[in-house]
């Protein structure tokens, strides 16, 4: 069966052709004082221009120039210029076969230049493997192959040879990567690999295809089913350590190419190569699972304080209009009060006549209820919640593991204590409870009279975890999008080895006893420049003559000549829409190339609704909006452009 092509003939004439343009001819083919001399020994113009063609073409694009082909003309030019002759010389010297071929075996004997052979083709396959491993892209893979044959001094093969090293390169680091990734897992591992085909329970979906479509929309079902997936791919035992078997790059790869093959695509590939990507699909998605359930469960939380929210603000609204109605009955009862004292007459008698006892009772004890404190606050009802919230918590925190560090331990051991509350199935909290992770605003609520609220202390503890985990105070291991700061930084051991081999940018010490008293002495010593600059009165913009700062203040200083010229400089460009530059821009560096389909890794056909897309999200406009304002593409499309990306 024929291989499929891996570059197009019109990128390999690109790759091993011969450029014509000025600035690649004066780096490539600019004659130097040795070149000159070797030259110089020939006495006829046709031998000097025949002899300098074949020695740039050995040097670049690094192969023998054949007897019918035809230079371009720009080259030829430039290389006559250099050896005083003219560029019909060369057909002359062409014309004489046995000189030219004397000329390139001594030119070969003289530059070192080889021929290539078996020996270098398995030789270089094993030299890109590699490469390979790290980068698919064939063009960088080809460009990087002749590079180094050039380098080498090896003639060029064919480019149908130089594809086939292509070829064998790939496959080898692929396979390669494949037999690393499995090394050492067991038997029962591979089978629980192969059954993410299977069909799953009676869902008439594949294990695979029912991990892939759990709802991202927040809600309390949405977060246990996605914590239920999580769980499936935990039980399938993939070592979280083995990734690091392999390039990050490499991994990476193989888990979007798993993720975009179909459950039959996957099926009808070899055991070795379907087992690889199973797994890292796996690992892949455990933490797209994970990321997924924290970002939903910070959705959820939002959700339901805004929710109590305008809860508590509608009962401010209604308590408004209660209030008007019980400070009026009020009123007359305090003033058929007053009235009575001072007429002499039994206040009670007058206070039954005007308002009656009942309704008097009934309106202080409305003003008494919306006197509470309680009323028409937002943590009031979040409290009233709770059996939202308690239809996930228990599933939610046994499911992940949090950590953090010392700032947050209170709140480390708050989770803790209520995750074991809920696996223990005990009701009363222990004598001992950390609270020095509550906030002074929700004291009243989780400790009223003293006593801890355990359904108030358990929404603290989420409403407190929501914000570590934003704050980036608190992480989860698997995570990706909630890992530990640290694990972006560089790794202690890469950093201990750069700092003993002297290749630091910065000349950092790590003993503090040594960098502490360089660093007090610098301050100090800024701080006696600074303070013999203000008595003299030469600290710049600053003032403390009165002991107070005193900054002088920045001014515009900018002639309005200088606005004048800046307003005709801009009426005098053209107007042009931001669609069109997008366009344009595309055009310069094919930057919507990037942006490929989820599985089948192709560009789109339709740049427009895909420039259209990005630019909606880049304005913060939204698809609907945008669709209103553009003509010939429906928001149907817009959200196909981006669901491509």
């Amino acid at each position: 069966m024929a291989r499929r092509r891996l570059l197009l003939p019109a990128e390999w004439d690109r790759l091993l052709g011969v450029p014509d343009d000025e600035r690649a001819l004066v780096q490539h083919y600019t004659l130097d004082l040795d070149d000159l001399t070797l030259i110089a020994r020939k006495r006829t113009p046709h031998r000097r221009l025949g002899v300098a063609m074949m020695l740039c073409y050995l040097r670049h694009p690094g192969r023998i120039l054949d007897a019918h082909e035809e230079p371009p003309a720009p080259l030829t030019a430039f290389i006559a210029s250099q050896v005083d002759a003219q560029p019909r010389d060369f057909a002359t010297y062409r014309s004489r076969d046995p000189s030219r071929r004397q000329d390139i075996v001594d030119l070969l004997e003289l530059t070192g230049h080889r021929p290539f052979d078996r020996g270098l083709f398995r030789e270089l396959t094993a030299w890109l493997l590699s490469m390979a491993q790290v980068n698919r892209d064939p063009l960088a893979l080809a460009t990087i192959l002749v590079e180094e044959l050039r380098r080498r001094r090896v003639l060029l093969p064919p480019a149908a040879v130089l594809e086939l090293i292509l070829h064998q390169a790939r496959a080898r680091a692929e396979q390669l990567l494949h037999r690393i990734l499995l090394e050492g897992m067991p038997p029962a591992d591979m089978s629980r690999l192969d059954a993410l085909l299977d069909p799953h329970e009676d869902t008439g979906l594949s294990l695979l295809a029912w991990l892939r479509q759990a709802s991202m929309s927040p809600a309390p079902r949405n977060l246990l089913a996605i914590i239920d997936r999580l769980a499936k791919v935990r039980a399938m035992g993939i070592p979280a350590a083995l990734p690091a078997r392999i390039p990050g790059i490499a991994f990476e790869r193989m888990a979007t190419e798993a993720n975009r093959m179909t459950v039959q695509h996957l099926r009808d590939l070899s055991a070795q190569r379907r087992r690889a990507l199973l797994a890292a699909a796996g690992i892949r998605m455990g933490t797209d699972l994970t990321d997924a359930a924290l970002v939903m469960f910070d959705k959820l939380m939002v959700m339901l304080s805004r929710r109590a929210e305008n809860r508590a603000d509608e009962k401010i609204l209604r308590s408004v209009r209660d209030t008007h109605a019980h400070l009026r009955t009020l009123v007359t009862a305090c003033r058929s009060l007053i009235n009575a004292r001072e007429a002499g007459a039994d206040p009670m008698v007058a206070l039954e006549k005007e308002v009656g006892w009942f309704r008097f009772m009934a309106s202080v004890a409305g003003i008494e209820s919306l006197a509470d404190p309680g009323t028409g606050n937002a943590r009031t009802e979040l409290l009233s919640r709770y059996a939202s919230i308690r239809s996930f918590l228990p599933v939610f925190l046994s499911a992940f593991r949090f950590e953090g560090g010392p700032g947050v331990s209170s709140l480390l051991r708050a989770v803790a204590l209520v995750r074991d509350l809920f696996a223990t199935g005990k009701r009363s909290l222990p004598d001992k409870v950390p609270t020095g992770f509550i906030r002074r605003s929700w004291r009243p609520f989780v400790m009223p009279g003293g006593a801890i609220d355990r359904k108030a202390f358990e929404i603290c503890v989420l409403s407190e975890l929501r914000d570590r985990l934003r704050a980036g105070d608190v992480w989860v291991e698997g995570s990706r999008q909630f890992r530990d700061f640290e694990s972006c930084l560089m790794p202690k051991p890469t950093f201990e080895a750069l700092r003993a081999d002297g290749a630091l940018p910065l000349p950092v010490t790590g003993d503090a006893v040594i960098y502490l008293p360089t660093r007090h002495q610098a301050l100090a010593q800024r701080l006696r420049d600074v303070g013999s600059l203000t008595a003299a009165g030469e600290l710049q913009d600053v003032d403390l003559s009165t002991g107070e700062l005193r900054i002088t203040p920045l001014r515009d200083q900018t002639p309005e000549g200088a606005h004048e010229l800046a307003r005709a400089a801009y009426d005098a460009l053209p107007r042009v829409k931001i669609t069109d530059l997008l366009m344009e821009v595309d055009g310069w560096i094919g930057f919507s190339d990037c942006f490929t389909h989820q599985r089948s890794g192709r560009p789109t056909d339709d740049r427009a609704s895909l420039l259209t897309v990005i630019l909606a999200d880049g304005i913060n406009l939204g698809l609907a909006r945008m669709a209103d304002a553009c003509r010939g593409v429906s928001i149907g499309g817009r959200v196909a452009a981006e669901q491509k990306t």
